[in-house]
């Protein structure tokens, strides 16, 4: 006798796969329309992160499968770029959800094979690049041209990615001890084993890859595709710590005129179709030279930009959250109502510390309340970190990220005013490059050649 399939709740139940940091925020906003069930664990905290050892994508997603089967979930999602979007696209595989399909994830995840796609459905946004030809840890092959960008094949989040310009710095970046290894190899080990069998043409992800440098302006493309087609969010100006390459503030709106933004979404139409994207949410990140009035994309991202989520409800109503439980639904996002925008702009601000400098000392309950009481709708995550975790971020990012600040204002005048009250409350400098009428501190850390050059202003 076949087991009766559990009823559909009044409210939706969705399963929710590592929702984490903005995700659990933005998901607690949509409680009270859904029910939800959790899985998963925090990659970046110990002992959580321990579960590592014995991960396995298949398993993991054969037992979600039958919670969801036992639950009856109407949807199964996940933002998290390591494990989590990968794993709830199996789920809905296996249980007829709409979901993204499996082998699009992998396609985009795996940054080599995206860029070999890329090259042959867009080549006028893409750049050269090339497999180096060793293992992690392996020699390097002597005559390969410098400098080069290097970074690894399957990663997240900027890690190991760099501007090398020798074989002695290429060499040096690419040397790991065993805790670097152990974490490395099971970071990606999980993909490894499924890409081989689902996407085999890809090839192997425990290598780096070399790209030709750009030196121009950031920029974050959100979307999602709805029956095949791509549809824009918005686009998200990234601002640069002066002098590196590390991420100082997302600014939202764009400053990009709107032709460039059509273009993007051209770009990215192309590319998606091409991997079989048929729908879910998306992020391309890409440069753009104004002078050259050059379009270049750096990578594509399988699933919504939670940092970015909230800068969209402040400023636009939209809630990219509930976009991507609609879709987890089979329902189109564009239908969602918008709630009323906070103010016009918004900003994500990040506060990093580089090697040589003091990390800060993390908010304690008093400066906390303090921050709610001034501005009660300000958003902050701190990810303090010390000994070995500190150690690795430092060398695999270039710096450590120790907070986020979100907030808005009125106009870019107002939303710096507020950043620069908020920092002093927390005691933690503002990330503003310097005003022009102030002169720039002298920075220990040298201005390498790759900069992208700082961003103007928010209009």
């Amino acid at each position: 006798m076949t087991a009766k399939a559990p009823a559909r709740e009044a409210r939706p139940r969705v399963g929710l796969l590592f929702p984490y940091d903005y995700d659990e925020i933005g998901y607690a906003r949509q409680g009270a329309t859904h029910t939800f069930d959790r899985s998963g664990f925090d990659l970046f905290a110990f002992p959580s992160n321990a579960r590592l050892a014995w991960l396995d994508l298949e398993r993991y997603a054969a037992r979600q499968t039958a919670r969801g089967r036992r639950r009856g979930w109407a949807g199964v999602t996940s933002q998290n770029e390591h494990f989590g979007a990968l794993i709830a696209a199996l789920v809905a595989e296996r249980l007829g959800l709409p979901g993204t399909p499996v082998e699009a994830i992998l396609a985009c995840q795996h940054k080599l094979h995206a860029r070999r796609v890329l090259q042959r459905v867009a080549p006028e946004a893409t750049l050269p690049a090339m497999e180096l030809p060793a293992r992690y840890g392996g020699p390097i092959p002597e005559g390969l041209p410098y400098p080069r960008y290097v970074k690894p094949v399957r990663a997240a989040f900027s890690v190991l990615a760099r501007q090398v310009h020798s074989h002695a710095e290429l060499t040096a970046h690419t040397r790991f001890g065993w805790r670097e290894l152990w974490v490395i190899r099971h970071l990606i080990d999980p993909f490894e084993r499924l890409a081989a069998e689902r996407l085999p043409e890809a090839g192997t992800c425990h290598r780096m890859m070399l790209e030709q440098p750009v030196s121009a302006p950031q920029f974050n493309l959100d979307g999602w595709v709805w029956n095949g087609r791509a549809h824009a969010l918005g686009v998200v100006d990234a601002e640069m710590v002066p002098g590196t390459q590390a991420f100082m503030r997302w600014d939202l709106p764009s400053r990009l005129p709107a032709t460039v933004r059509l273009r993007a979404l051209d770009v990215a139409q192309r590319f998606l179709q091409a991997v079989g994207f048929t729908q879910g949410l998306f992020n391309m990140e890409f440069f753009y030279d104004a002078a050259a009035d050059k379009l270049t994309v750096i990578e594509f991202n399988p699933r919504l930009a939670s940092q970015f989520s909230d800068l969209y409800l402040r400023t636009t109503g939209q809630d990219p959250h509930a976009m991507a439980l609609a879709l987890a639904l089979g329902r189109d996002p564009a239908t969602l109502p918008r709630a009323q925008p906070l103010g016009s702009v918004a900003a994500s601000l990040v506060y990093r510390s580089f090697a040589g400098e003091p990390v800060p000392t993390m908010p304690g309950p008093v400066t906390r309340a303090a921050l709610q009481r001034e501005f009660p709708d300000a958003m902050l995550h701190t990810f303090g970190k010390s000994g070995h975790a500190l150690a690795r971020e430092l060398k695999w990012l270039g710096s450590h990220r120790y907070a986020t600040l979100h907030l808005q204002g009125e106009d870019a005048a107002d939303l710096r005013r507020r950043a620069e009250r908020a920092s002093a409350l927390l005691g933690w400098p503002v990330p503003y490059a310097p005003r022009a009428e102030e002169p720039a501190s002298v920075s220990t850390r040298p201005a390498p050649p790759w900069i992208s050059p700082t961003l103007q202003a928010l209009r």
